[in-house]
């Protein structure tokens, strides 16, 4: 059980140091010429449950979405490779 314990700590360590690093790296660019934002063109979908039970679907026009480049979301914003990924934003219920 000592192990499995130490094993977990190690894991959430290096998570952590993982996140910090991402966020540093976003944060003071690292390399120096890096660029910290981009731009990925996506469509958003809202889903409305009415009173019928049924779900209504509307649709958004597609428009550029800002994103940062790193690995995890910082500042509000998705990272780019996710949103390349999923280009479809669902929102509602």
């Amino acid at each position: 059980m000592k192990y499995v314990r130490r094993a977990l700590a190690g894991i959430i360590a290096a998570g952590a140091l993982l996140y910090a690093g991402d966020y540093l790296a976003l944060r003071i660019p690292i390399p120096p010429k890096r660029a910290q934002y981009g731009s990925v063109t996506t469509r958003t979908e809202y889903r409305v449950t009415r009173k019928d039970k049924k779900t209504a679907f509307y649709f958004e026009p597609p428009e550029d979405t800002d994103c940062v480049n790193s690995i995890f979301p910082h500042f509000g914003d998705y990272p780019c490779w996710w949103l390349v990924s999923h280009p479809v934003i669902v929102k509602g219920d």
